[in-house]
């Protein structure tokens, strides 16, 4: 089970790094942008491209999922289990969150880009490929990376 603070942590950013193993035992890492989490604390993650996070799965399930807010001084990672479910299983809700997180990530581009901060000349979320599989991850731990006497300080 994941805490709903720590939920809602991963639903604010715009993408998660995800890391694999590859076939030499390197740690392979990659942005991917995480759809949905349900109660049971199950993260779906919907992937662009069957490449090497594909190939990686195929042989090693483990994975983590890693975010940061350097502002807020905070982040995670979810360690876990990942299994592939391919495109033709995926459900027409989870597309749908596909699609709204996306329309979510191009909508804050525009708002970045009218208040001056120049980012991407152009709008690359809408240049992306359809997604081709899901990632469902079973968290088996979650590492907060806030030091501990900091974190005190926060929580009085």
């Amino acid at each position: 089970m994941i805490a709903p603070d720590i939920i809602q942590f991963f639903h604010k950013q715009h993408f998660t790094i995800i890391s694999t193993i590859d076939e030499k035992g390197y740690p392979h890492n990659s942005c991917k942008g995480i759809v949905e989490i349900d109660e049971s604390g199950r993260v779906y993650l919907l992937d662009l491209y069957m490449a090497k996070t594909y190939e990686n799965l195929k042989v090693n399930s483990c994975i983590s999922i890693t975010a940061v807010d350097e502002h807020k001084f905070k982040g995670y990672s979810l360690k876990g289990k990942a299994k592939i479910i391919q495109k033709k299983k995926v459900t027409r809700r989870i597309m749908k969150l596909w699609e709204n997180k996306i329309t979510s990530r191009i909508s804050h581009r525009l708002l970045k880009n009218l208040q001056g901060e120049k980012g991407h000349e152009a709008h690359p979320e809408a240049l992306l490929p359809m997604p081709t599989y899901l990632i469902a991850v079973d968290v088996d731990e979650i590492v907060d990376f806030m030091p501990p006497h900091i974190k005190r300080k926060t929580e009085r």
